[in-house]
């Protein structure tokens, strides 16, 4: 039996304790600046195939129901309007809701009952959130695109 009282027998000192968080403060500084990155990259390529998959349902309600359709993309929403009806088709939330910034002014695309979009209707929307950018490219004859810089 050790001089020891009985209380000090078991446990870790406080040097050990020190050197326990020392480390960790070393991993998690490594680690977190590469986690938040990858969160960015992630929120802003799901805003990104959002805007993609609003256009391409924007075109195929255009052609499914024979009339001019509007998508409009804009910060806080993303909007389809069926020429002359008074209501929306369909809605969902814009980038902004993930904290994604939308570059740019709200913009409108038209599309004819034939699927192609009318007037000047090319487009890019620039997504972007810390380090992450993505950019979504539409073409006028309706091809859609995403750009990794």
């Amino acid at each position: 039996m050790s001089g020891y009282p009985p209380f000090m027998r078991q446990g870790i000192t406080l040097p050990e304790i020190m050197m326990v968080l020392a480390i960790l403060g070393l991993i998690m500084g490594i680690a977190a600046p590469r986690i938040v990155a990858l969160r960015d990259s992630l929120a802003v390529e799901q805003e990104a195939h959002r805007v993609v998959g609003a256009h391409r349902r924007a075109r195929i309600t255009s052609v499914a129901l024979g009339r001019p359709a509007v998508l409009t993309v804009g910060p806080d929403s993303l909007v389809i309007r069926i020429t002359g009806d008074p209501a929306d088709a369909w809605g969902a939330r814009g980038p902004a809701a993930s904290g994604v910034a939308l570059g740019g002014p709200i913009r409108r695309i038209t599309f004819s009952p034939m699927g192609f979009t009318t007037g000047l209707s090319n487009a890019s929307f620039s997504l972007s959130r810390g380090s992450a950018q993505r950019t979504v490219v539409v073409s006028r004859l309706g091809r859609v695109r995403m750009t990794y810089p």
